[in-house]
């Protein structure tokens, strides 16, 4: 039987629901890809075109270990053609976990008695800013839970908050946020504190199974967060991240929501998400899970794979979810950003309490506690540039403006420069002695491979001026 997308497709219109189940069903049940078709699509993603949900569940369903190779091997020299070799690396600050809501998959949930909920006071905040300052970080995404507490206002002021911070050299750049969706004008009074990305994650696209695992609370309102971005847009809000907890339904389905909402986003603003991420469900206080839709290390390689062939120009976030080993791994396959150093309990930074998880503080366990310093000496040992850049959204390359640079590949050109610089304040300012020569080395043999807009001379000139004090140079 031949898919007739017809038959269920829904309208992109602003602000209204745009997920089809049946939709989906349809097309991952009668996708049968073939070699040929398989390497077609691969080929059609190397030139750096976006695939159609159709192109999508074939890359889904071809389950030929050669063909997953082939889509593996596809997505690594498409990653490198668009991202280079750089690996843009940032830490989590959670300011408060009050919860409203009751889901099954996470240690806030509001039937999670044991939890200690805590919010921090504005010195707390600077105290952790402080301590992630003296680590070299200059990016950040601030956590909240969904609680009446957690205005919009709030979080704003937060987020300045943040910004306000500095501390010898150290400053935090980028303000990113993860936290309950907005009415428009609530996404409007977040935006003007000048934060970067915006995420809401929808955890899982199945409208049925997410009743499943909401149990209460306002999240529980599937169609007012799968809107929530759409609020976002309308706000002015362009730049904002997706997300989805494998482990919740089926992994070929929220690969295929995650695409059908980068299409629907781009239909109607003409602006895809900035960021996608792929939590898989992890051990946190009081949860309630059973393991049907656990996802295997060697299909989260090939999910990783796929989605980045299906979005090219998009960044692709893998936390410390993860155990140090898979990250490495699929940063080969498409993984543009991760955190490091990271502590997820409530004001872990200023106590320096990595070694002493307690569940019961947290969202959810970690499986990479390495420093940031050990991420760094591992990403410039595999030839990775480690990258805090924030150029782009303070030079206004967001939106509309960052897809006209980022869809064929050209911020390449911009990025990879700006990584050298940034990596270069890394080293002048907190690198030890071994990791400062192997990070010189690393620049100088990506400045001697430099192409595009920006001049290798014209980096090693600003290079140099780091070295003599300057700092927070860009292009």
């Amino acid at each position: 039987m031949k898919f007739n997308p017809e038959k269920y497709r829904i309208p992109d219109e602003r602000m209204k629901p745009f997920i089809d189940a049946a939709e989906i069903d349809e097309m991952l049940l009668n996708a049968r890809p073939d070699k040929s078709v398989v390497r077609d699509i691969v080929a059609k993603s190397l030139d750096k075109n976006r695939l159609s949900l159709a192109e999508t569940a074939m890359l889904l369903n071809a389950n030929d270990p050669t063909l997953v190779e082939e889509i593996k091997e596809g997505a690594h020299r498409l990653k490198k053609a668009v991202y280079g070799n750089r690996i843009v690396l940032f830490a989590p600050l959670y300011i408060g976990n009050k919860c409203t809501n009751n889901c099954q998959y996470c240690g806030f949930r509001t039937s999670n008695k044991d939890a200690v909920r805590t919010t921090l006071s504005t010195g707390e905040i600077i105290a952790e800013v402080e301590a992630l300052e003296d680590q070299g970080q200059k990016r950040l995404i601030l956590v909240f839970g969904e609680h009446p507490d957690y205005s919009p206002r709030f979080i704003a002021d937060a987020a300045r908050t943040v910004y306000s911070v500095k501390k010898g050299n150290g400053e935090i750049r980028r303000v990113n946020i993860n936290a309950a969706p907005q009415e428009i004008e609530g996404f409007r009074i977040v935006k003007e504190a000048g934060i970067g990305t915006y995420q809401v994650f929808q955890e899982t696209y199945h409208p049925e199974a997410y009743k499943i695992y909401h149990l209460s609370g306002k999240k529980r309102d599937y169609n007012y967060r799968l809107t929530s971005l759409d609020r976002a847009q309308e706000a002015g809000l362009d730049d904002v991240g997706i997300g989805a907890l494998f482990g919740l339904y089926d992994w070929r389905f929220e690969v295929m929501g995650l695409i059908r909402h980068t299409n629907h986003l781009e239909a109607c603003y003409n602006v895809g998400p900035h960021t996608i991420s792929f939590p898989r469900v992890k051990d946190a206080s009081a949860i309630v899970m059973n393991d049907n839709y656990q996802v295997s290390d060697y299909d989260f390689a090939r999910m990783v794979a796929i989605l980045r062939l299906a979005v090219p120009y998009t960044g692709m976030i893998l936390t410390a979810r993860e155990p140090a080993a898979i990250r490495t791994e699929l940063m080969r396959f498409g993984i543009s950003q991760i955190d490091g150093g990271t502590r997820i309990e409530l004001g872990a930074y200023a106590r320096d309490a990595m070694a002493d998880q307690n569940l019961d503080k947290e969202q959810f366990k970690i499986n990479d506690d390495r420093t940031l310093g050990e991420i760094i000496d591992e990403l410039i040992d595999t030839d990775h540039i480690p990258s805090f850049c924030t150029a782009c959204y303070r030079l206004g390359r967001t939106g509309e403006h960052f897809m006209e640079f980022s869809v064929p590949g050209f911020i390449k050109n911009f990025c990879s420069p700006n990584a050298m610089l940034t990596l270069a304040e890394y080293i002048e300012d907190y690198a030890t002695p071994e990791t400062a020569r192997k990070g010189y080395e690393i620049i100088e043999k990506n400045l001697q491979q430099l192409n595009g807009n920006v001049n290798a001379g014209e980096v090693r000139k600003r290079i140099e001026r780091i070295r003599m004090g300057e700092r927070d140079l860009y292009f």
